[in-house]
C-alpha cells in the first residue's frame, strides 16, 4: 500500500507541474493570437476584406477615377505581405480637379475661323507685345475707331500675334507687322476684311493704325508710327491706341531689311502670306518678332 500511496503522489506532482507556466511566459496559442493582433493594429496596414467591406460608398465627385471603395476594395484583394513598405499596398487618394495640370490649351480656333473672333472690345485696355527686342505696351481707346480697335481686341484674344514677325520696318516711318507665321492662318484671314472707321485720331509718333490696300480692306495688319504722320490721315488710316510703354523698344526693332519687295529688299508680302515664317526665318533672320502679346490691366 505505501508503494502505491508513494506512486500516486509522484504521479500528481509531475502532472501539475507540466500544466503551469513560469510566471511572464504565455502558451503558444496566445502568443500566436497576440501577435497577430499587434500586426492587424500596425501603421499602413491595409483594412481586412471584411472592414472594406462596411466602409461606407464614396461618389467621386470629380469623375477623374475610380471611387474611394472600389480602389480600397481593390488594393485589400492583393494585400503585401508584412513587412512591405504601407505606400506600396495603400489604395491612393482620390486626386481632385485641383492636383491634376491644366490641359494644353491648344491654338484657338479662331485662327482658322475668323467667325469665332468677333467680340466687342471694352471701351478702353491695354495690350502687353514681348518682342525679341523687349516689351511694349499699346493703350486702346475704342472711341477713336471702333470697329478697329474691336478687331484688335480679337486678334489678342485668339492669340494671332504670338511667333510673328515686323516684316517691314522703316526708320522715321513705320514698324508693320500683322502677317502670321502659319500659311493657313494667313488664308484663313485673307478676306475677313471689316468697314472703315472714320479718322478721329492723327498718325503721330507711336500711334497704331491698321494697314489697309483700299477703302473697306483692313484685315490683320497694322503699324506704329515712328514719327507724326499726319499725311496718312487724309488717307484714311484710322489710329485706334497708341504706344504708352516701351516706345524706345520699339525704336530698335531691327531696320536694315528697309521697304518690302519689289520696291526694296526686304520681305515680299505675298510670299509671306504663303510660306509664312518659313520664309521669313530662311531669308530674313534678322527680323524682330512678337513672342507673345495679351491684354493687361
Amino acid at each position: 500500500m505505501q508503494f502505491w500511496f508513494f506512486f500516486a503522489l509522484f504521479w500528481l506532482a509531475i502532472t501539475m507541474g507540466c500544466s503551469s507556466a513560469p510566471v511572464g511566459e504565455v502558451p503558444d496559442a496566445e502568443k500566436r493570437a497576440a501577435v497577430e493582433s499587434r500586426e492587424s493594429d500596425s501603421p499602413g496596414q491595409i483594412a481586412t476584406a471584411s472592414e472594406a467591406a462596411a466602409e461606407p460608398e464614396t461618389t467621386d465627385e470629380t469623375a477623374e477615377g475610380p471611387s474611394r471603395s472600389a480602389e480600397a476594395a481593390e488594393s485589400t484583394a492583393s494585400k503585401p505581405p508584412v513587412g512591405t513598405p504601407a505606400s506600396s499596398g495603400q489604395p491612393m487618394a482620390r486626386a481632385g480637379k485641383e492636383d491634376k495640370p491644366a490641359p494644353p490649351s491648344g491654338p484657338h480656333p479662331g485662327l482658322r475661323d475668323p467667325s469665332l473672333a468677333t467680340g466687342q472690345a471694352p471701351s478702353s485696355f491695354r495690350a502687353r507685345f514681348e518682342t525679341t527686342r523687349g516689351d511694349f505696351t499699346i493703350e486702346v481707346q475704342r472711341d477713336w475707331a471702333p470697329r478697329g480697335a474691336d478687331r484688335f481686341y480679337n486678334l489678342i484674344q485668339i492669340g494671332y500675334f504670338d511667333d510673328i514677325a515686323f516684316f517691314r520696318v522703316i526708320s522715321g516711318f513705320i514698324a508693320q507687322f500683322g502677317l502670321h507665321g502659319d500659311p493657313a492662318v494667313n488664308a484663313a484671314w485673307k478676306d475677313a476684311r471689316i468697314q472703315d472707321d472714320s479718322v478721329a485720331q492723327s498718325n503721330q509718333r507711336g500711334y497704331v493704325s491698321f494697314a489697309t490696300g483700299g477703302p473697306n480692306t483692313r484685315t490683320t495688319q497694322l503699324f506704329i508710327n515712328f514719327a507724326n504722320n499726319a499725311r496718312l490721315d487724309t488717307m484714311g488710316f484710322s489710329p485706334f491706341g497708341r504706344v504708352v510703354e516701351g516706345m524706345d523698344v520699339v525704336d530698335a526693332l531691327y531696320a536694315d531689311y528697309g521697304e518690302g519687295a519689289p520696291h526694296g529688299s526686304g520681305p515680299a508680302q505675298p510670299l509671306i502670306g504663303r510660306e509664312g515664317n518659313a520664309y521669313l526665318k530662311s531669308r530674313f533672320p534678322q527680323l524682330d518678332y512678337i513672342k507673345r502679346a495679351y491684354l493687361v490691366k
